[in-house]
């Protein structure tokens, strides 16, 4: 899916960002490469087709949310994105604005649904609204006293829900969550590295709480990423919430294709030629190393 370029060496001289404009006669890169289901990807082109729109590129989700919530700043310094979904949660670490560790874990906003119906005894729509409205992922903050009050099947009597105990089931999930992500840090080696901490964002960023739990959990700051920097004024606040992050990311992308494709055509209409640029030389390269996978694991006909 994606070829992300981590640095180059180039007659054994290591850790350079950039080797374009250098002279030698060896070159290495080394690469962060993201594969994914041939089905998956399948499906997901089919599914947009049938709404009588085409595909221009298959992002991978977390790039996508970073592009709407992180700032410059924190992709120099280094940071952890963390984008809780519902079936998934995907990590994401950059540093010194490149990509350097990607992980998706199997758990998300759903699980912690299931948990509540199953600890609760409840509906699953009910649990759903047990969470939105009145969970939270630290349970020492409610207090022991408090209860909500949902109604019975076909005319049974009411039942009462602690709040404190429905942040005790909450809370169980979400450190497994956060630990497996603290895991994920210490994989990729640059623990002691992030400055910029960790940006939650996705549906499941939205629970009251859950960033002083991530600080508890993993010792870095952390904070809620909402795609407020790149929407117009007067936009619906639903559009700014953390749920839209990664759709945010895929139009920011989009544009960014379409503004290439523009630009490319106006050199191609004018008839004459262009010197090409450091970064389209780079993306021309990365685009041959993309082109050759694809030929070495014989996915040409995807």
């Amino acid at each position: 899916i994606h070829v992300l370029p981590q640095d180059y060496i180039v007659d054994r001289e290591p850790g350079i960002k950039d080797p374009i404009g250098m002279s030698g006669i060896q070159l290495e890169g080394n690469f962060h490469i993201i594969t994914g289901q041939i089905s998956a990807a399948k499906n997901i082109y089919k599914c947009v087709e049938k709404t009588n729109l085409k595909t221009a590129d298959l992002t991978l989700e977390p790039l996508a949310s970073a592009k709407s919530v992180l700032s410059d700043e924190e992709l120099e310094a280094g940071v952890v994105l963390v984008d809780i979904g519902g079936g998934t949660t995907d990590v994401a670490i950059f540093h010194d604005n490149i990509i350097r560790h990607t992980s998706i874990i199997p758990y998300g906003g759903n699980i912690i649904t299931e948990d509540i119906k199953e600890g609760c005894n409840v509906m699953r729509n009910q649990a759903e609204q047990l969470k939105t409205k009145f969970g939270s992922a630290i349970a020492d903050v409610s207090a022991n006293n408090e209860v909500v009050t949902i109604p019975g099947l076909r005319g049974r009597e009411p039942r009462e829900i602690s709040v404190k105990n429905l942040a005790r089931i909450i809370q169980a999930r979400v450190e497994e969550i956060l630990e497996l992500v603290y895991y994920e840090i210490k994989a990729s080696g640059l623990e002691q590295k992030l400055v910029g901490g960790i940006v939650l964002t996705g549906g499941g960023s939205q629970l009251k709480h859950i960033a002083q739990l991530t600080e508890y959990v993993t010792g870095l700051n952390a904070r809620i990423g909402h795609p407020n920097e790149y929407l117009a004024k007067g936009m619906v606040d639903e559009v700014k919430s953390p749920v839209y992050a990664t759709a945010v990311g895929l139009v920011l992308r989009g544009l960014e294709v379409k503004k290439e494709d523009s630009e490319q055509d106006a050199v191609t209409s004018t008839g004459g030629t262009v010197s090409k640029s450091k970064d389209d030389k780079k993306d021309n390269i990365l685009q041959k190393i993309k082109d050759w996978l694809k030929d070495e694991s014989d996915l040409s006909d995807f």
